[in-house]
C-alpha cells in the first residue's frame, strides 16, 4: 500500500483487501454484470451513472434499473452526474433512501457530448464547481462520497484538481490515466496516475487500458490504493478472482459458456417485468443488450459469434451455447448458477 491516509468508513474496509474495482460503463456495469464481478471478488462495484437532475426533477422513482440493487447486493457505489450542488445534495438524498448504496461517487470523467454542461468531464475546466459538488454530497449523507476524473479536459490538470477534491473531503478519489479530449485513444498514462497517488493523502485508484491480470499487477505497483477495470472485465469477470486470490486459473471453453449462460439468466431474472399493456402478463426480458457481451465470454469460439450476436431470448442463449455446456438444457439457471458459485471468491 502507498503512503496515503486511510478513508473512513466503506472504502477503508474494502481498501483493506486486495484486488480490484469494477469501472462504471454505460450499458455494460448493471446488475447482472455487477453480480458476476462482486462474486468473483471485486472490492467494490459501480453503477452506471445517473443523471441527479433527472432523479431530482424527472419522472425517476425506486423503479430506475441503473440504480436498482440486485437482490442482497452489497458493496456498490451508486455514480450520479450533475454540476449544481442543490439538486447533487438533494439526490444523494434519494439515491440513499431508494437504492441503498455502499457509497456514492462523482462522474467527473464522462467525455461524451450528451453530458456536457451537465457534468461529468466538463467539470474539469471548472474543479472549483466540483469541489462545491463533492461538499454538497457530503452535507447530505453519512456514507463516504468519491469521485472519479479523468487527467484534465485538454491537458493534464490532474494533480491539481485531486488536491481540491482531497481538501473538499473526497473519500476515494478514481483518476483514468487519459484527458477528456482523448476520449478512448491513445494509452492511459499511469505515469501521471503515479504522481496523484503520490501527492494527495486521499487513497487513489488507478484506471485505464487493464485488460489482463498481468497489466493489472504491474500497475498496482505504482502506488495507487487499487486499480479499476472496465473494458477488460467484460465477458471476463474471472479477472477480479485473479487479482483478489492471486490465483490465476484460465477458465476452460465450458466453464465460460456456463457463466456466459448465468450471465443471460441473471439479465431475464432482473429485467422481466410486468407487461405494461396487458395487466396480469410478465414481459421477458431481451436478450440484446448481451449481444455485444457473451461473444466476450468466448474468444476461442468464433464459430459461435455471429449465432451470439443475433440472440433475442434466453433459450435462443442456452441453445447457441448447448454444444459447450457440461451440464444441457433442463436444469437451466440451477446449473449455470452452481458454476458461478464454484468459482466465487470468498467473502469475510
Amino acid at each position: 500500500m502507498s503512503a496515503f491516509s486511510a478513508p473512513s468508513g466503506f472504502y477503508a474496509q474494502r481498501l483493506a483487501r486486495l484486488g480490484a474495482v469494477l469501472a462504471p460503463m454505460a450499458g455494460y456495469s448493471d446488475a447482472p454484470m455487477r453480480q458476476l464481478a462482486a462474486e468473483q471478488g471485486a472490492l467494490w462495484t459501480v453503477s452506471e451513472m445517473i443523471s441527479a437532475r433527472g432523479l431530482v426533477h424527472g419522472g425517476e422513482n425506486e423503479s430506475l434499473n441503473l440504480g436498482r440493487p440486485y437482490a442482497g447486493e452489497t458493496g456498490r457505489v451508486v455514480q450520479l452526474f450533475g454540476a449544481e450542488p442543490a439538486v447533487l445534495a438533494a439526490a444523494v438524498q434519494k439515491v440513499e433512501s431508494w437504492f441503498a448504496p455502499a457509497a456514492i461517487d462523482l462522474n467527473m470523467g464522462c467525455p461524451v457530448p450528451k453530458v456536457r454542461g451537465k457534468g461529468g468531464a466538463c467539470l474539469l475546466q471548472t474543479p472549483e464547481v466540483a469541489y462545491e459538488l463533492i461538499r454538497a454530497m457530503k452535507s447530505a449523507t453519512g456514507l463516504d462520497v468519491s469521485a472519479k476524473i479523468r487527467l484534465g479536459w485538454d491537458s493534464n490538470r490532474s494533480l491539481e484538481i485531486a488536491q481540491g477534491l482531497s481538501e473538499a473531503g473526497a473519500a476515494v478519489i478514481t483518476v483514468h490515466g487519459r484527458t477528456s479530449a482523448q476520449r478512448y485513444t491513445g494509452e492511459a498514462d499511469w505515469e501521471a496516475i503515479a504522481r496523484v497517488a503520490a501527492s494527495v493523502p486521499t487513497p487513489v485508484i488507478g484506471s485505464g487500458d487493464i485488460v489482463s491480470v498481468g497489466g493489472a499487477r504491474q500497475r498496482q505497483q505504482l502506488g495507487v490504493a487499487a486499480v479499476m477495470i472496465g473494458r477488460g472485465a467484460v465477458g471476463n469477470p474471472w479477472i477480479f478472482r485473479a487479482l483478489a486470490s492471486g490465483q490465476e486459473q484460465i477458465p476452460s471453453p465450458s466453464e465460460r459458456a456456463a457463466v456466459a449462460l448465468r450471465h443471460a439468466e441473471l439479465q431475464h431474472h432482473f429485467y422481466t417485468a410486468p407487461h405494461r399493456q396487458r395487466t396480469g402478463e410478465m414481459k421477458a426480458a431481451s436478450m440484446r443488450p448481451l449481444r455485444k457481451v457473451l461473444p466476450k465470454y468466448l474468444p476461442d469460439q468464433p464459430e459461435l459469434h455471429a449465432a451470439l450476436v443475433q440472440v433475442e431470448t434466453l433459450e435462443q442463449v442456452r441453445e447457441v451455447l448447448a454444444p459447450l455446456l457440461d451440464v444441457k438444457g433442463s436444469q437451466g439457471y440451477s446449473a449455470s448458477a452452481s458454476a458461478g458459485a464454484r468459482y466465487a471468491v470468498t467473502r469475510s
